[in-house]
């Protein structure tokens, strides 16, 4: 039990939750939902869908006819991993909620890294809207990183307000 309450295990428990939701809810998505359709869920505002995503958050370099996004976010993987330990070494041991998302972020970022090994692209299935506005689809790894980003910079703006 003393591994999950040191920093690395924290982080690689968090991150392991993370990543096996991400890949179990693509998988369920990908066998009710047809590529590229939806199913309404809250009529107006929420959809479940079906889309492939060989870019970033939100469609950032989403571009089909490349391949070297692929190898451009492998890297930025890579280097964000080695960040988020570097950031766990270096960081106080009773800091508990900061490693806990650290793994929030590294498993998002394992999540996405799986489908892009598999398939050179990631799933998203998540769909909210507001009439004509769609905010562009997500999956479970997206949420992971976001909400890790924001505990983030919420630890960075506490830790400068007590100096």
């Amino acid at each position: 039990m003393r591994f999950i309450t040191n920093r690395y295990g924290i982080i690689a428990c968090v991150a392991g939750l993370v990543a096996v939701l991400d890949q179990l809810t693509k998988y369920l998505a990908m066998q009710a939902i047809p590529l590229w359709t939806s199913k309404p869920v809250i009529d107006g505002f929420f959809n479940l869908v079906h889309v492939r995503n060989r870019g970033a958050a939100f469609g950032f370099l989403n571009n089909g006819d490349t391949d070297w996004q692929f190898w451009f976010f492998a890297g930025v993987t890579v280097l964000a991993a080695g960040a988020l330990f570097w950031m766990a070494k270096t960081a106080p041991p009773r800091s508990k909620l900061f490693f806990f998302s650290l793994g929030l972020i590294l498993g998002g970022a394992a999540g996405n890294f799986i489908d892009r090994c598999r398939f050179r692209y990631v799933i998203d299935f998540l769909d909210f809207y507001l009439k004509n506005w769609h905010w562009p689809a997500f999956n479970v790894a997206d949420i992971g990183i976001t909400v890790g980003v924001l505990l983030l910079i919420f630890f960075t703006l506490r830790g400068r307000a007590r100096t």
